[in-house]
């Protein structure tokens, strides 16, 4: 294994850089990756949430932590304007390749990409209607401080969706899960990743997350209310539900935040 392919393998330190590194490296064959491992289970996460956000035509919605776009095309298809954004530069660009104005379809007028880091987001306080983050919360270094920013700018009254992996509240299928990640998923990501050392991490940060409940207490910490949840896949994937409250203090920042650009 080279020096180069070893730094793009994160672990469950969650560098900033070495996540964003990471991610570069698997964008392009990024989405058929995802569908082979979850055995197509990923397209029905992805209509949960977008049935869950119910985008309308008008709103602003923020799709955070949004790879190459797949999730922030179906939103932007109700013809809300949506914000897809990432901290991985190569997944941005992944996705202006094949959304943006120069794509072979001409691109989605109503959605941008726009590089973001988590926990420093570049958008101003109570910018959005909806704000929703698929598979990407677990990869933050301080997802609380993330939950936060969330809520800073989202609008008095507007919700958060946030579509997880968790843990499968039945111990025998629990254990099944288990064994697929265990032992299938790293032979499997061998022959379809470009990088199937990421694989490795995707398998060790789920073992670490935490469970339905403990998530759904950190939403609640960080401000949000009516939190809730479902279960999808048995567990093996959770649909968080929030809103902000209609009489939040209000937390206005002085200037808009730059979008921070990860050093190696």
């Amino acid at each position: 294994m080279n020096a180069d392919h070893e730094h793009n393998r994160a672990d469950l330190h969650k560098d900033p850089a070495r996540v964003s590194g990471m991610f570069d490296q698997v964008a392009k064959n990024y989405d058929r990756t995802n569908t082979v491992l979850s055995m197509g289970n990923d397209r029905m996460w992805r209509a949960a949430t977008t049935r869950a956000v119910a985008p309308r035509s008008g709103q602003r919605i923020l799709d955070l932590a949004a790879g190459t776009g797949a999730s922030s095309v179906a939103l932007a298809r109700s013809g809300a304007q949506v914000v897809a954004a990432d901290f991985s530069p190569g997944m941005i660009a992944e996705g202006r390749r094949r959304h943006g104005s120069g794509s072979p379809d001409g691109g989605i007028p109503n959605l941008t990409f726009v590089q973001a880091d988590a926990t420093a987001l570049p958008f101003e306080d109570a910018e959005f209607d909806t704000v929703t983050m698929s598979f990407g919360l677990r990869n933050v270094n301080d997802p609380k401080k993330a939950l936060r920013e969330l809520l800073r700018v989202t609008k008095p009254g507007g919700r958060l969706v946030v579509c997880e992996f968790s843990h499968p509240p039945s111990r025998s299928f629990n254990g099944l899960y288990r064994f697929y990640n265990d032992r299938i998923l790293p032979v499997v990501a061998k022959t379809v990743s470009s990088n199937a050392d990421a694989y490795d991490y995707l398998n060790e940060s789920i073992r670490d997350w935490p469970g339905q409940r403990t998530l759904s207490a950190w939403i609640r910490e960080a401000g949000w209310t009516d939190v809730a949840y479902r279960n999808l896949s048995m567990g093996i994937v959770a649909l968080h539900r929030a809103t902000k409250p209609e009489d939040a203090p209000s937390t206005k920042s002085a200037a808009r935040r730059p979008a921070r650009t990860p050093k190696g």
